[in-house]
């Protein structure tokens, strides 16, 4: 389903690219799949009904990590994004020995319903699941069939060092793959497509494995805006919460 062809042509032009946008490295393509294999794929998504555990930083989203379980077209595309020939690309383009996770922790499809949002946050760094592994990579494949700017759900980026940002779309067939670090602020504001039509993306995550860890493990830091004083008080303790409720009962995220 992935173009490989394509990619590995342009893959001295896509390095540069990622290496060099800004705010901090990323990379925007698209036609990454063949369009009528996605268009298929597509169209035999069904309705997503696994609410986030994200209630407060997130709104009305829906996401479930075993996307390769619902369709045929799901596993073929599962199979191109977990396999050795992409991740070669992956580490050619942001130069870091990484690899996808298999069980698309976090990942899978994302659905943003009604109104949904997504607040500014910096990404977990040691997968929960595997102590070692140490994320590097956010890979995002839209879905947003007929998507225009005025239905929202741009994804923003912000460096939090310097504050300097961009707005990226979101439509059909675009796969964005970003850095992720301490700095990489990313979220989208509140979406307003039209009725029936959800704000959809594939994401997975790219590790590299650490023999020591180098950083503090960390969950999911949340930025919210001046003046959401309950939402700043909430973000601040949220780490520490997440932390105690996983060793009392598990990781609810790898539960979907």
């Amino acid at each position: 389903m992935i173009q490989f062809d394509m990619l590995e042509s342009r893959r001295d032009e896509l390095r540069l690219q990622f290496l060099l946008n800004k705010p901090f490295p990323h990379l925007v393509i698209d036609g990454i799949c063949h369009d009528a294999a996605l268009s298929g794929l597509l169209a035999q998504l069904p309705e997503i009904t696994t609410k986030s555990r994200d209630y407060v930083f997130a709104s009305n989203k829906f996401e479930k990590s075993t996307f390769r379980d619902l369709s045929p077209s799901c596993a073929t595309l599962y199979k191109d994004l977990t396999s050795e020939r992409f991740a070669d690309f992956l580490r050619y383009v942001s130069n870091e020995n990484v690899f996808v996770d298999p069980a698309f922790h976090g990942g899978g499809i994302h659905q943003g319903k009604k109104n949904s949002f997504l607040d500014m946050h910096i990404d977990f760094n040691y997968h929960p699941l595997h102590q070692n592994w140490y994320r590097c990579l956010n890979l995002l494949l839209y879905l947003n069939l007929g998507w225009k700017p005025e239905h929202g759900g741009q994804l923003k980026l912000e460096d939090l060092r310097t504050g300097q940002a961009r707005s990226v779309g979101v439509p059909f067939n675009r796969l964005v793959i970003q850095l992720t670090g301490r700095h990489t602020l990313h979220g989208y504001d509140r979406t307003n497509f039209p009725e029936g039509c959800f704000r959809t993306s594939i994401a997975a995550y790219a590790y590299t494995v650490h023999r020591h860890r180098v950083e503090k493990p960390r969950t999911t830091d949340w930025h919210v805006g001046e003046g959401q004083y309950g939402k700043r008080l909430l973000a601040w303790i949220y780490d520490p919460a997440v932390k105690i409720k996983t060793k009392l009962f598990g990781s609810s995220t790898a539960k979907h």
